[in-house]
């Protein structure tokens, strides 16, 4: 039987972006596979309050809604509990044109090296913020879990199905991928970052971006000071690497 690939896209308000991301998906998928695989795309409306709804609805297999905001780790949730695949790719709604190279992730986990593939994103050019976020993450992941990461907020990421059943339920909010890595690390999944040419919309230094960056502080905070909470034992990371 082909192997079966679920792409599960978590959306809040990205009428703008999400069908360029889908169409892009779609075409690298044909073009790569040529229906060796199965694939089915999943996205997860996360009380949306603009069109992002009527506009992926042609381009999914499966389209799940929540009536009100509940954040991404809840959505990506949803999206797990619809997936019929063996590999869930999970990837943001803004990838826009370069979403089809986050197909690359699945590499490792089909050669049987890796059992979650996380992206290491190209810069965007935008002035972002100062690397608070971003440094909180990477330290807490290290301490808590033992794992070097390079790559601590990335939401592209690939994994293994029975692998992530493991794990247990997602974190609700923004800190979900700060807590995915601790939790894989903690639970001995092997772990690859690849350098991925795809990029995302970032917030630059406007006041837009400083109160997103302080709300993700927050949920990243929040997600660490559980994990320290649970005292979960530090797994040898002498089997997991870079590439």
């Amino acid at each position: 039987m082909k192997p079966y690939l679920s792409i599960i896209i978590p959306a809040w308000n990205e009428e703008g972006t999400i069908e360029q991301t889908l169409r892009c998906i779609e075409e690298h998928a044909d073009l790569i596979w040529h229906n060796e695989w199965r694939f089915e795309i999943i996205v997860v409306d996360d009380g949306s309050r603009d069109k992002t709804v009527e506009v992926a609805w042609p381009w999914v297999d499966v389209l799940v809604r929540h009536k009100k905001r509940q954040g991404k780790g809840a959505a990506l949730q949803s999206g797990i509990a619809r997936a019929q695949g063996e590999v869930l790719l999970f990837l943001d709604a803004d990838l826009q044109t370069t979403a089809g190279h986050a197909l690359l992730l699945i590499q490792p986990l089909l050669r049987h090296e890796a059992d979650m593939a996380i992206a290491k994103l190209l810069p965007s050019g935008t002035r972002a913020g100062f690397g608070l976020v971003k440094g909180l993450a990477r330290r807490g992941i290290h301490r808590l879990s033992g794992y070097q990461t390079a790559a601590p907020l990335s939401g592209q990421r690939a994994v293994r199905a029975d692998r992530l059943q493991e794990l247990g339920r997602l974190p609700r909010g923004f800190g979900v991928e700060v807590a995915l890595t601790i939790d894989a690390a903690r639970r001995g999944l092997r772990i690859v970052e690849l350098e991925v040419p795809i990029t995302h919309r970032e917030t630059g230094r406007d006041w837009h971006g400083f109160v997103h960056r302080g709300k993700q502080f927050v949920a990243v905070g929040v997600a660490l000071l559980t994990r320290w909470k649970e005292r979960k034992p530090v797994w040898s990371s002498s089997d997991r690497s870079s590439i």
